[in-house]
């Protein structure tokens, strides 16, 4: 199962660091899911994810308040209104736009009532 959880854990440092460079693809969700398909798999991995200086101190943030940085939400916020925007300017169906609206909105309140650190 250890062999399993780490495959996992891999898969999503791989996905997380696409989504570094693809403003589509989130990155901080991967890392949190790698660090904890590590945590059950490889100390040495999760110790190594949670020390790295780029994703680590959101990963430890989150896991031991739940927090996610200021200056991350309002890039958050930015990356979602300008997804929405594209969405408008391709002309995409009004029934799309509206379940595409909606997941975003939950996905900005969720972020908005995390508290900031």
């Amino acid at each position: 199962m250890r062999i399993i959880w780490a495959g996992l854990g891999i898969i999503s440092v791989i996905l997380g660091m696409i989504g570094v460079v693809l403003p589509l693809l989130p990155t901080v969700p991967f890392m949190l899911l790698a660090a904890f398909c590590f945590a059950r798999s490889s100390e040495r991995l999760h110790s190594w994810l949670l020390t790295h200086p780029r994703f680590g101190p959101a990963i430890v943030d989150w896991q031991e308040r739940g927090a996610i940085n200021a200056r991350v939400k309002r890039i958050s916020t930015v990356t979602i209104a300008g997804v929405f925007l594209l969405s408008l300017i391709m002309g995409l169906r009004p029934l799309i736009l509206m379940i595409q609206g909606g997941v975003l909105v939950c996905v900005l309140v969720f972020i908005w009532t995390r508290p900031d650190y």
